[in-house]
């Protein structure tokens, strides 16, 4: 069989202005409104008419040209990039596509004419001042403490509320409005902040602006005090049910834990073990506690095979001091070496007593441990859900007037083992390329190969 033939890299750099049938025309395609796709296959086409195409914005770019971009919206997106041009160089002209697909069709650059040019009519400076924001959250940099935590905790509410009544459409929208909120670089205390940002729509301007001039919003406030809100929210927060089990629970009647306890025997394995455990998973673990956890791991990994590495991921990873879960990325430098490891931690970790549930699921093509339904993120990665024994510190014991002190608590711990070829996209999100993987040995390749500004884990808090 002969092999595929390897798929040429979008973010490989155009040839030299040496190489180039027009030197003096350094071209430079931006992407918010282009796509990554298209992007790349215009930039195919003019490197085949013999035009120089940059893959990055710097001082050498000549023409930027953007699609579906306003005059407005052109100028900001200049204004904000890190490469300003050198001192004695014009600005690159800020052009529609119009002058790109013009120049192709003639073989060479045509002339750039007014019509071609974005640029706004008026100075600058008789404008209100506008924030540009990317349209991409993996480029808007999001700490995780941000200026309008009341606004953006109201729109993830009423996306929560909609992801419960299965609209999907309405949980997008208010999502990612709520991410612009949370990237936004000031607190927001007028509506025309939010004017000409990306995904932010009518409904969720309306909710903005009674929420500034109320403190509160009439919708968000139904949502909260709603019967079925809160006891989807409260069995959806039981490990191992969805919002579908949920929504049938609360069809048939049922509202508290108490009533679900009485259908005990519906129930599987891992909703029991959520139901058994409710109590200690509800309550946000701490960070102390996750890099307890992790040594306990790393000692079985390092048991199961010497060399092997244990990375904290999730939340942890972006700076959050508390969680509901803890996650680990398991690997090891020698790429093989990896497999069966899982097995191997996990029979240590149950050898110690520490395991109170586990559920395991193998790459895609092998058989898992118990029937499980794979998602497509995971299909390439060895996992392996658990809820773990986590001895409390000397002195503390867990429990009080609820039930009976001990000296442990049980903690929702996700293991995933992924060899190292595969260790960046796992670390970036748990998920490659579904056919043809691509080898980049860290984080910041990824961006790179992305054509995307690098942003490390603490401003991905969107």
């Amino acid at each position: 069989m002969l092999p595929k033939r390897r798929r040429a890299r979008v973010g490989t750099p155009g040839p030299d202005s040496s190489a180039a049938r027009f030197p003096g025309v350094a071209i430079y395609l931006a992407e918010p409104h282009m796509g990554r796709s298209r992007r790349a296959f215009l930039t195919r086409l003019a490197l085949s008419k013999g035009f120089r195409v940059l893959d990055a914005y710097s001082s050498e770019v000549t023409h930027v040209v953007m699609e579906q971009t306003s005059a407005e919206e052109a100028v900001c997106w200049q204004e904000s990039r890190v490469a300003p041009p050198e001192s004695g160089c014009a600005r690159p002209a800020l052009l529609d596509i119009s002058w790109f697909t013009e120049s192709m069709a003639a073989g060479q650059p045509v002339p750039v004419e007014g019509r071609h040019r974005l640029q706004v009519a008026v100075p600058r400076k008789g404008l209100p001042s506008l924030v540009w924001m990317p349209p991409y959250a993996c480029q808007r940099p999001t700490p995780l403490t941000h200026h309008n935590t009341s606004l953006s905790e109201a729109l993830e509410m009423l996306a929560e509320a909609a992801g419960f009544d299965g609209s999907e459409g309405r949980v997008l929208a208010f999502s990612r409005a709520a991410s612009m909120l949370k990237a936004f670089p000031g607190p927001v205390t007028a509506l025309r902040q939010l004017q000409g940002l990306p995904h932010f729509g009518e409904h969720s301007c309306r909710v903005v602006q009674e929420l500034l001039d109320r403190g509160e919003c009439v919708e968000v406030e139904r949502v909260r005090l709603s019967a079925r809100y809160r006891s989807m929210k409260l069995f959806t927060g039981i490990f191992g049910v969805g919002v579908r089990t949920a929504d049938r629970w609360y069809r048939e009647g049922l509202r508290t834990l108490d009533d679900v306890r009485e259908q005990v025997q519906r129930l599987t394995q891992q909703q029991k073990a959520g139901l058994r455990h409710h109590a200690d998973l509800s309550t946000p673990v701490q960070r102390p506690d996750a890099e307890a956890l992790q040594q306990v791991v790393e000692a079985a990994v390092e048991q199961a095979l010497p060399g092997a590495t244990v990375t904290l991921a999730g939340g942890f990873r972006r700076g959050k001091l508390q969680g509901h879960d803890v996650d680990f990325l398991i690997t090891h430098p020698e790429e093989g070496q990896e497999v069966g490891l899982l097995s191997r931690v996990m029979h240590s970790l149950k050898e110690q007593g520490l395991v109170l549930y586990h559920q395991h699921w193998l790459p895609q093509g092998q058989e898992p441990t118990r029937p499980a339904r794979r998602s497509r993120t995971t299909d390439t990665l060895e996992r392996c859900f658990c809820i773990l024994r986590l001895p409390s510190s000397p002195g503390v014991a867990v429990g009080g007037a609820l039930g009976p002190c001990r000296p442990w608590k049980a903690v929702r711990v996700d293991l995933v083992v992924a060899p190292i070829s595969q260790f960046p996209f796992a670390l970036l999100g748990w998920t490659g390329s579904k056919e043809t993987f691509v080898h980049l040995a860290a984080e910041e390749d990824i961006f790179r190969h992305l054509g995307l500004t690098y942003l490390p884990p603490q401003l991905r808090n969107a």
